[in-house]
């Protein structure tokens, strides 16, 4: 049986178009809730009182929910419905978007985010399922991915501009509330815009797998983050090796049941396993961002809103390469827009390199610019061909891989990325500190680049500024050496796109006698 994402011959008319309007929104939403926290929670901290500890709760609790339940919620839309779950998780984001903007205490607003994370898991696979049914012509189903992918993938960086532009006019509580008009549009139109789908010859919900899924993904993703934070711990370690434990155990699971909660035979097709790998590695150079953030904040002395502002320049760039991909993707083959792609973004990566201190914010900016927009036919391409490779009834459950693949991609990039950055940064600032500030004693200096911020301003002159001239020629190193690997993956992964990907036909375009990429025909 042929893919109909493939071959039916319907166009989506002006009623989908609208309702892909509707679905972004959301994802969007979503994604500016991981990073809007950037910039709010100083102000957040001071209000309720929150600690340390608490702090990192407040930040890291709605991704951890996030990336924990996406799997669950993705392959219980496809059981469920899934215009019904992202209903379901329409009305979950909205009360708890009030619960956050109404809470007075650290502990409440913990809560609120976790059951946004929660929500946003129900919320996001949903809306991408749903294109795959909305778009059978598979021109406008790569155009309808791109856009929703452009939202998804931008709302992370926009988040920092969004908090910081509303912090300026308005309470900290203000940013929850962005949820409640959107998820309200979604309920009012859900029901006469988007299709109800769901997998009629599904099973019922295996709840160990469920649990198995959440004991594999939180241990895991809660010990990337406190490695890329505090460095090779023991309970960091512990809980990495925890989660590595029951995700052998959950894959093995899966392989024996008839209705799995995850199916594993997606990873028969080439075309999935290449696209979702890559996507994996692609992801993993994210962590590249927040060393340019704080060379922007801490090296050139910009303020965070600034700085923000200063690597728009490079989202909208990426926005616009992920909405033109697939009409380029038309013409040409996807492999070589892909490759081409790639090796632009080795090309941002070589201008990151040429940084230095005190000079070459332009070369940043630019570096930048070239850095995202180069990714982006891959990020747009690889989704489409991930959740349009899948059967119809298993496009939930490929979203939500896709998804859950990249938060572990983006933890990973930034504990492997981030202590090569740290490694680099350590072995230099010690030169630096030795050859002009001989007098200096270690330091908060020794350990990061904001530490040497807070030490020099209580350091007499001049042994202030040549201390914090040194720490940061040393963080400039550091992120020499981070971007110089992410151009190595990129080069990397656009090998293996042109070779494993080149028989892919551009989109609409099919060789005669050509087999489909699609788990039906296997």
């Amino acid at each position: 049986m042929k893919n109909a994402a493939f071959e039916s011959n319907i166009r989506a008319g002006l009623k989908e178009w609208i309702g892909l309007a509707v679905l972004s929104l959301p994802a969007l939403l979503v994604s500016v809730d991981l990073s809007i926290m950037i910039l709010a929670l100083p102000h957040i901290s001071v209000a309720l009182g929150a600690d340390s500890t608490g702090q990192l709760w407040i930040m890291d609790i709605y991704g951890f929910m996030l990336s924990g339940f996406l799997i669950t919620m993705g392959t219980l839309g496809d059981r469920l419905g899934r215009r019904k779950l992202l209903m379901i998780g329409a009305v979950a984001f909205g009360m708890a978007s009030l619960l956050a903007s109404f809470s007075n205490t650290a502990g409440m607003l913990i809560a609120a985010r976790a059951l946004l994370g929660i929500a946003g898991a129900t919320v996001s696979p949903s809306t991408l399922a749903l294109i795959s049914n909305m778009f059978r012509d598979h021109k406008q189903r790569s155009l309808a991915i791109g856009i929703w992918f452009m939202c998804s993938m931008g709302g992370m960086a926009l988040g920092p501009v969004v908090g910081g532009t509303m912090l300026e006019h308005f309470p900290w509580r203000a940013i929850f509330l962005l949820g409640v008009p959107v998820m309200s549009l979604l309920l009012a139109t859900a029901p006469y815009l988007l299709p109800e789908y769901r997998d009629p010859a599904s099973g019922r919900l295996d709840i160990p797998s469920v649990v198995l899924s959440l004991c594999a993904i939180l241990p895991a993703i809660y010990g990337l983050k406190e490695i890329a934070k505090q460095g090779l711990q023991t309970i960091p370690l512990i809980a990495v090796a925890a989660g590595a434990t029951f995700g052998t155990i959950f894959v093995r699971r899966q392989q024996r049941l008839d209705n799995p909660l995850m199916d594993l035979r997606l990873f028969t097709n080439p075309a999935f396993s290449v696209a979702l790998g890559g996507m994996f590695g692609i992801t993993l150079t994210g962590a590249s961002m927040l060393f340019v953030a704080q060379h922007l904040q801490f090296v050139e002395g910009l303020s965070p809103l600034r700085a923000a502002m200063r690597m728009l320049p490079g989202v909208v760039a990426s926005m616009a390469g992920m909405l033109l991909s697939p009409i380029i993707a038309r013409r040409i083959r996807p492999s070589h827009l892909i490759g081409a792609g790639l090796a632009v973004s080795a090309t941002g990566c070589i201008l990151l390199s040429q940084v230095g201190v005190g000079s070459g914010l332009l070369t940043l900016i630019v570096g930048y610019i070239f850095f995202n927009v180069g990714a982006a036919p891959f990020a747009s391409l690889s989704s489409d061909l991930i959740v349009g490779s899948a059967p119809p009834e298993k496009a939930g459950s490929a979203a939500s891989l896709l998804q859950t693949s990249g938060e572990f991609a983006f933890a990973l990039g930034i504990a492997v990325l981030g202590s090569i950055g740290t490694y680099v940064y350590r072995s230099q600032v010690a030169g630096y500190i030795l050859r002009d500030v001989p007098t200096l004693t270690a330091g908060g200096s020794r350990e990061s680049l904001a530490g040497a911020v807070l030490e020099a301003k209580g350091l007499p002159q001049p042994i202030g500024s040549k201390l914090l001239h040194g720490a940061q020629l040393a963080y400039t190193g550091s992120m020499h050496a981070v971007v110089e690997v992410s151009g190595v993956l990129f080069i990397a992964i656009a090998i293996l796109s042109v070779i494993k990907l080149r028989h892919i036909q551009p989109i609409g375009q099919k060789a005669p006698g050509e087999m489909e990429l699609s788990m039906q025909e296997q």
